[in-house]
């Protein structure tokens, strides 16, 4: 029996991404499981990679249950992060770019010596250097933002761009920090990072767990979005976003047409 096309699907996902044209779901008609989602995923990297696209990190997905309630999967997901989705705090993404951008506020770590895969983080403080409040901004590739649970790994979990705010020590705890986020100076979600699987840095256990299923480490220096501490908000041009984590400090971008 012939299994899905990765490279074919991959190549789809990659199209959308780049005419900012939205296509109908894929692992239906495909047969497309999650072990094989995450290597279309990797296909799908291989292509920005080639371009001349740098691997920069790993991001959480799906770690709170508005996520989960808002996109109507159940299961927390890993996708990767590159150099050019990377936005300066405080600087301008076009709307245009994406298909039905959404906001979201998120902790990010900044990666220092990490453990093998499965071996359990012994102290947080020596695996994280830094952390950091952040927004990430997501944009399924999906007709109406509606997917399965293999078509939104395939589709390396909506990732579209992010912003990390002013790097800062690891406090004593995060997991239970008041989150905002803001838009055009106005609170449009409020949450706590003890939204992120109950403390964030269950996030960073679960990272380095999956992503070693696949063959994947993480590494020294690389960034690390932990998940989403409230459901996302969609991107309207001319917006101002800003997301403040207590304790942290806050991240923002701006939206052009």
């Amino acid at each position: 029996m012939i299994g899905p096309d990765i490279t074919g699907i991959a190549g789809k996902l990659g199209a959308a991404a780049d005419t900012v044209t939205a296509i109908p779901q894929l692992a239906a008609e495909t047969g497309l499981d999650v072990d094989t989602a995450y290597a279309v995923q990797t296909a799908l990297l291989q292509r920005r990679l080639d371009r001349g696209e740098r691997l920069v990190g790993l991001k959480m997905g799906l770690t709170s249950k508005a996520k989960m309630a808002q996109v109507g999967v159940d299961e927390v997901i890993w996708g990767r992060l590159t150099d050019v989705m990377l936005v300066p705090d405080g600087g301008t993404v076009s709307v245009g770019d994406f298909i039905h951008p959404r906001v979201e506020p998120e902790v990010a770590f900044l990666l220092d010596r990490l453990p093998e895969p499965g071996e359990p983080i012994a102290d947080f403080a020596d695996a994280v250097r830094a952390v950091a409040p952040a927004i990430e901004l997501i944009d399924s590739r999906y007709a109406n933002f509606t997917f399965s649970l293999p078509d939104v790994i395939a589709d390396n979990t909506s990732a579209g761009a992010f912003v990390v705010g002013p790097w800062c020590p690891v406090p004593d705890g995060l997991d239970n920090l008041g989150v905002l986020l803001e838009i055009d100076g106005r609170i449009a979600q409020v949450g706590s990072t003890a939204a992120i699987l109950g403390d964030p840095r269950r996030a960073l256990d679960e990272g380095i767990r999956l992503a070693g299923r696949h063959g994947v480490r993480l590494h020294q220096g690389w960034i690390f979005l932990a998940g989403a501490a409230t459901a996302a908000v969609p991107l309207r041009p001319g917006a101002h976003v800003r997301a403040v984590v207590e304790k942290l400090g806050t991240a923002s971008l701006k939206a052009a047409a």
